[in-house]
């Protein structure tokens, strides 16, 4: 056997090491489940009382220390190491809450500024009926009401329309009364 078929058919070093390394990962992030996991949750306990964010905190030390265990050189027990990377992950994750906005609990007899959806619902169908009213006028009417509505004045409606501020007024004034009776027989 050559020297060069022999280098083949072992692996390089490098990738002997990785295959070590992976394999002795998975042995310590066994070890650390099995016999690290109440001091895990206690430490994610000490620094918050929300259960759902304690799962939450408790899965993002599990998986620092699975990112962290190749760093792992044995010159402190794995307890320790463990307990180091939780109480880091803990204050980071407190931190980090403390830069949320905090959320507070409202009262339930607070009194919204918004009217009630049945009031909503009233004036929708209202505003509806309004524009198929709207609809039925003349169109000279329809003109001048529409801007009547957007807030113009006589003087403005007569000018937007080029007619004189009577014949503006007259015209608002007409529209007014037509849509009160069509409204009135549309109810």
């Amino acid at each position: 056997m050559t020297a060069q078929a022999g280098a083949a058919a072992t692996p390089i070093l490098g990738e002997r090491s990785s295959m070590a390394s992976n394999a002795s990962k998975e042995q310590l992030f066994g070890e650390v489940s099995g016999t690290c996991t109440g001091l895990i949750s206690r430490i994610a306990l000490s620094y918050e009382a929300d259960p759902a964010l304690r799962r939450e905190l408790i899965q993002d030390i599990l998986l620092a220390i699975w990112v962290a265990l190749p760093a792992y050189r044995g010159d402190s027990s794995l307890r320790t190491f463990v307990a180091a990377i939780a109480q880091k992950r803990s204050i980071s994750h407190v931190a980090k809450r403390a830069r949320e906005p905090r959320q507070v609990e409202l009262p339930a007899d607070l009194i919204s500024a918004a009217p009630a959806p049945d009031e909503v619902a009233v004036r929708n169908d209202l505003k509806k009926r309004l524009v198929e009213s709207i609809l039925l006028l003349p169109i000279p009417q329809r003109e001048a009401i529409v801007l009547c509505f957007e807030g113009f004045s006589y003087i403005e409606v007569g000018q937007v329309l080029g007619i004189s501020t009577n014949a503006a007024t007259l015209r608002c004034q007409r529209a007014k009364e037509s849509l009160r009776s069509i409204m009135e027989r549309r109810l």
